[in-house]
């Protein structure tokens, strides 16, 4: 009796001793806590950033947590100031894109170069084409990107007939600049680029074309490309091209083009297709 009470009066007393040293422990530990793991908040330009420190489940020592709070329409202050500017500018190019780059990067107008406003806002230069289109002193005015408040105006219908009228305007002013110095140095990089396509004739072997009308009027006929190699017309590849007006390119460009670079008219295709039967030719008739 004497040992059993002597052995539960020894356990008693360890375990009493145990949980005041984890007691003492545990006030240590949150005396610790305390001290090095506040929220930190800091505003920098106007955003509220939270630093937490939490202790780490694999070392023992604090590790550190950034939490922020950022609005969707703002740049986060821990990217680079450089990414906010360049999606400025990247913004203001878009907006700042003219009329003219727009039309021209549509899909199907690979065949026109851009026109200077130089040319465009040159009258000799237009002389006649007031007559032939509709809507002509507002056309111009969207070319050129010339803020009026005629589209308040009008209605919804007639605002797609001033569009209408400015493409078919760009288009004849594009079939005389393409006729001068300048017009015949944008079709040229064009023309390197393959930008008009290639002659679809086997023997012509992918020579490049260039766009031409059949006639000077406007629709009458949708442009066709023209092999220098065969000297034959064709019709685009693209459906989107086939639908271009023909007189937007007139009938002089591809041959004028020939004159002024010389060097670039190729060969005549001399190889012809024979038809043959069992490996003899055909008579003709």
């Amino acid at each position: 009796m004497q040992r059993d009470r002597r052995a539960g009066g020894v356990s008693g007393s360890k375990v009493e001793i145990g949980s005041l040293e984890r007691k003492r422990i545990n006030d240590v530990l949150h005396k610790q806590h305390d001290k090095s793991s506040p929220v930190i908040s800091r505003v920098l330009n106007g955003k509220a950033k939270e630093y937490l420190n939490v202790p780490s489940a694999s070392s023992g020592k604090q590790s550190g947590r950034f939490v922020a709070a950022v609005s969707n329409n703002k740049c986060s202050d821990e990217e680079p100031e450089t990414v906010c500017e360049e999606s400025d500018v990247s913004g203001s190019d878009i907006d700042e894109t003219s009329w003219i780059s727009w039309f021209c990067s549509l899909k199907g107008n690979e065949f026109f170069c851009e026109v200077d406003d130089e040319y465009i806002q040159d009258d000799f230069n237009l002389c006649g084409l007031s007559s032939q289109v509709p809507y002509y002193d507002y056309a111009l005015d969207l070319i050129l990107d010339v803020e009026t408040s005629h589209g308040d105006m009008f209605t919804e219908e007639q605002n797609e007939l001033v569009e209408s009228a400015a493409e078919m305007l760009y288009g004849l002013i594009h079939a005389r600049y393409i006729l001068t110095n300048k017009g015949m140095a944008a079709m040229l990089d064009k023309y390197k680029n393959y930008d008009f396509g290639r002659c679809p004739r086997v023997y012509c072997c992918g020579q490049p074309c260039l766009p031409v009308g059949q006639s000077d009027i406007s629709r009458s006929s949708a442009v066709k490309i023209y092999c220098p190699k065969c000297e034959d017309v064709y019709y685009p590849r693209s459906r989107h091209q086939g639908n271009i007006d023909g007189a937007y390119f007139g009938t002089t460009f591809p041959h004028l083009f020939l004159m002024t670079y010389p060097h670039l008219k190729p060969h005549k295709a001399s190889q012809r297709y024979t038809p043959r039967v069992f490996g003899f030719k055909l008579h003709k008739p």
